[in-house]
């Protein structure tokens, strides 16, 4: 199965969260894909939980490495047309990067973020829970 995994997906795994268990249970054996974006993400987002106590430097620096360790294809999307879906939609262009990789890859998407799947199925994106 080839399926586009959101960032958030990553950092559970990385970070060991409650969820990490069932996630490497559906993609065990699967293809995971994301937009070229995924690196910086995950960098902005675990300097995001540093800066708010969330999460220690050491801890930060490990998980990052631990997410990069996950095999990922890295696919460039179409940025204007990502960009026409965050504004239809009213969500985050970071969010619309991942609905327009698995709408234009044709796969199902993998996230954590309700508003995200929502607007994966508006899309008629299959969306694994």
């Amino acid at each position: 199965m080839n399926l586009v995994a959101d960032t958030n997906i990553f950092l559970a795994i990385a970070l060991n969260e409650p969820q990490k268990g069932r996630i490497i249970e559906v993609t065990s054996d699967a293809v995971l894909s994301a937009p070229e974006i995924l690196p910086y993400e995950i960098g902005n987002a675990l300097s995001a939980m540093t800066r708010r106590g969330r999460i220690s430097k050491v801890e930060a620096l490990a998980a990052e490495n631990a997410a990069n360790l996950i095999p990922v294809r890295l696919v460039s999307i179409d940025i204007q047309k990502a960009l026409e879906l965050a504004i239809e939609y009213n969500i985050y262009a970071y969010d619309a990067y991942f609905l327009f990789c698995a709408k234009s890859l044709t796969q199902s998407l993998m996230s954590l973020d309700k508003r995200m799947k929502q607007v994966a199925r508006d899309l008629g994106i299959n969306v694994l829970e």
